[in-house]
């Protein structure tokens, strides 16, 4: 008794899977007409690997300033990789009193621009600092406004992350 109801329900089930498979809607059959399309030729051109580390420009010349205006400027590396920064050191000068206002500017090694100043009283000492990288080619730039405003460019120069002197 117990075969004729598995042999009933393997019957009953495999009817059921017979009838879903025949109810579905019937989609009617088209064939595609073949159409003519005008063919155009495109160049195809390849792209060339750019690089992804930005390299500031190289430091240029630097100007002297009148020796009654000359005023020193240190620029270095904290060498901290945690947290590096470039830092700009006054350190003093005949035109200590005289300059109204020194501009310090960092160009990073990933292309980011860091600007910064110190002004009057300038104290030997004085010291600004920008976010600076790892790299060795973080570019330091000092410029000094003159009495008269002109501005001159008193150091341009790399500025190494760390230096073991």
């Amino acid at each position: 008794m117990n075969m004729k109801i598995i042999f009933g329900g393997i019957a009953f089930l495999m009817l059921l899977l017979l009838i879903a498979g025949c109810t579905q809607n019937a989609s009617p059959q088209t064939t595609p007409v073949p159409t003519t399309v005008p063919t155009t030729v495109v160049p195809v051109t390849t792209a060339t690997a750019v690089p992804t580390t930005f390299v500031p420009a190289t430091p240029g010349p630097t100007d002297t300033i009148q020796s009654n205006w000359a005023v020193s400027v240190q620029v270095q590396s904290n060498g901290q990789s945690v947290n590096p920064q470039v830092i700009y050191t006054f350190n003093g000068g005949m035109g200590m009193n005289l300059i109204p206002e020194i501009d310090v500017m960092l160009t990073r090694s990933d292309g980011t621009v860091e600007i910064g100043n110190m002004t009057q009283p300038l104290s030997v000492g004085q010291t600004v600092s920008l976010p600076g990288t790892t790299g060795n080619n973080d570019r330091a730039e000092v410029w000094v406004i003159t009495p008269h405003g002109d501005r001159v460019k008193i150091v341009d120069k790399y500025v190494p992350f760390r230096s073991y002197n």
